[in-house]
């Protein structure tokens, strides 16, 4: 395995990164097709098996089991040193006020339940689990800061927002010198190519690498066209196909499929190795249930697709909803919103 650096951090992590929102008690909730903790730490202890040094969890998933799962399997598997842990912030982890978002009240009383939960005494990447709208950018930035200061957290990181949003806070950090943001976490794959209108480029431009979830668009890009999981019956509203890209998105899967066979690999190795050749790319989030999903991640490193087949791969796409899923008079709300300062009357995007 070679190890790169986060953006222009100095931190080193693998180029797969492994997604920890299928290991937690399924009776925990959401995700109610996780894996216990037996079948977890198999999972982890092949990842590490295979060089692999960066785990990406959220106090979200499985209501904490994530986490704590995660943390046990790799107190005992590894020196906590030799492992990059991230987690993420945002979702409402109990009833009442102060349960959620970005205040300051929220990162400083959660970041002390994740360390609990993960059984260590500081977080590699803290990530904003998307944007708070009814917070400050200025109050969520400096509480950031602070928990590093605090030595808690080593370094921070965004997830799906507007690009002029997180450009908006990139300036604010530079501006009071606090702790920039050194990762996005974004939904880009062969079927979700939005983000490279502007986040990716302003993500280049900034020395900010992606993290990204969703490689294999929940499992499409790697089996055959219309081909249905465990997963995607549980889930019938997340795996449902949208009709107006449903024609190009099957030229895309029967493309991939057909390169795989050309090479005599897996489709998903093909959907990762696509990923890989994109330099903003700091590692795919793979959501590993099984052994061969980590064994497919790590051969696809070895993967260089020629431009011909690139070309095959991405020439069926046709242009969707923006990154986000938002329409347009959204993005139009909130852009006045931006300019006249007040907030407008659109609902909540995240």
């Amino acid at each position: 395995m070679q190890y790169k650096k986060l953006g222009r951090s100095g931190l080193d992590v693998s180029p797969i990164a492994i997604g920890c929102m299928g290991f937690g008690d399924p009776a925990q909730g959401h995700p109610h097709w996780s894996l216990d903790e037996d079948a977890s730490r198999a999972v982890i202890r092949h990842a590490l098996e295979a060089g692999i040094n960066f785990f990406d969890t959220a106090n979200l998933y499985s209501n904490g089991s994530s986490e704590e799962i995660v943390g046990r399997a790799l107190n005992d598997f590894i020196n906590r040193d030799s492992v990059v842990i991230a987690t993420k912030i945002s979702a409402p982890m109990r009833n009442g006020p102060n349960a959620s978002g970005l205040s300051r009240k929220a990162i400083m009383t959660e970041v002390d339940h994740s360390l609990r939960r993960l059984g260590t005494d500081y977080i590699d990447l803290y990530q904003i689990h998307r944007r708070d709208q009814r917070t400050p950018w200025e109050e969520t930035l400096e509480a950031l800061h602070d928990v590093v200061k605090m030595g808690k957290v080593r370094y921070i990181g965004a997830s799906s927002m507007m690009a002029w949003e997180f450009s908006k806070a990139l300036h604010i950090q530079k501006e009071n010198g606090w702790t920039r943001f050194v990762s996005m976490q974004d939904n880009y794959n062969l079927l979700a190519r939005e983000e490279e209108r502007e986040m990716l480029p302003l993500c280049a431009d900034q020395g900010v690498q992606t993290l990204i979830y969703s490689p294999l668009a929940r499992g499409r890009l790697a089996r055959p066209w219309g081909q249905t999981t465990a997963r995607t019956k549980a889930e019938p509203s997340g795996a449902a196909q949208n009709p107006a890209t449903a024609q190009s998105d099957q030229k895309i899967i029967e493309a991939v499929a057909t390169v795989a066979r050309e090479r005599a690999v897996s489709q998903a190795e093909i959907a990762l190795a696509w990923l890989h050749r994109n330099p903003v790319v700091g590692a795919p989030l793979v959501g590993a249930l099984k052994p061969k999903h980590i064994d497919d991640a790590v051969a696809a490193l070895s993967i260089n697709l020629t431009d011909e087949e690139v070309a095959r791969l991405e020439a069926p796409y046709t242009p969707r909803f923006d990154g986000q899923g938002v329409s347009n008079p959204v993005l139009l709300a909130r852009a006045a919103e931006a300019a006249n300062g007040f907030k407008a009357s659109v609902p909540a995007l995240f």
